[in-house]
Formats: C-alpha cells, structure tokens, sequence
C-alpha cells in the first residue's frame, strides 16, 4: 500500500472533502471571463466543473448500488477514469471496488483539476 494512501475510509472520505474544498478554492475569485476562457486542450474552467459534476451524478448511484450489495456498474458498462457514506465499511479496503471508486474519483481527481486551474491562474495572474 501507499504510504501517501488513507488507511481506512473515514481517512478516505476525509482526503476526499479536503482537496474538494482544495478544488472549490481554486475558483474563488475568477470571473465569468477567466470561466470560459479556454486553456486546457479544448476546456475552461467551466468545463472542468462540469466533468467533476458529472462524475458527482454518475457514482452517487454506482456507490448506492454497492450500498446494497449489487455491482456498482451496469453490465457492460465500464469507468476507465473511475461519494459513500451508506457502502459498508469492509467495502472501503484497500484495493476493494467502493475504495477504487472513492480514491480515484474524489481526492485524486479534485487535486487532479485543482492543480490544472492553480497552474493555468498563476501562468496567467488571476
């Protein structure tokens, strides 16, 4: 395991809510222009928000079906760049589905996009 790696879930869900926070931060202060300025290959920032809200919508229900036993996918349906409170504890072990899906999802992918608009405003000055 990752030294770096959260060693249980409430650790998980808490790196998950600090670099959220880490993430809404990085937008404090842009204006609606700096918003829809493209930079990143073909996405702004609101581009950038609307992917992390879609992620939000599609693993609610992918961790609400794991919650209940199921699988947390559709059959045939894969998330290749793949939030928890209700998954039973022995689900968030490391390597399991719902710590996969938490961990790669929210922690590393707020810092993930956090880091791109913290780069791109200090690059421009904003």
């Amino acid at each position: 395991m990752n030294p770096t790696m959260p060693a249980s879930k409430d650790e998980l869900l808490s790196a998950a809510a600090r670099e959220y926070k880490a993430f809404h931060d990085a937008l404090k202060g842009l204006n609606e222009s700096h918003l829809s300025q493209v930079w990143l290959g073909t996405w702004s920032v609101k581009d950038i928000v609307a992917h992390i809200s879609a992620w939000h919508r599609e693993l609610a229900p992918a961790l609400e079906r794991l919650a209940r036993g199921e699988r947390p996918i559709a059959e045939g349906v894969s998330y290749d760049d793949v939030a928890a409170a209700s998954v039973p504890a022995e689900r968030f072990q490391p390597g399991k589905t719902a710590w996969r899906i938490v961990d790669g999802n929210s922690a590393h992918h707020y810092k993930e996009h956090g880091d791109q608009i913290r780069a791109w405003r200090a690059a421009k000055g904003f």
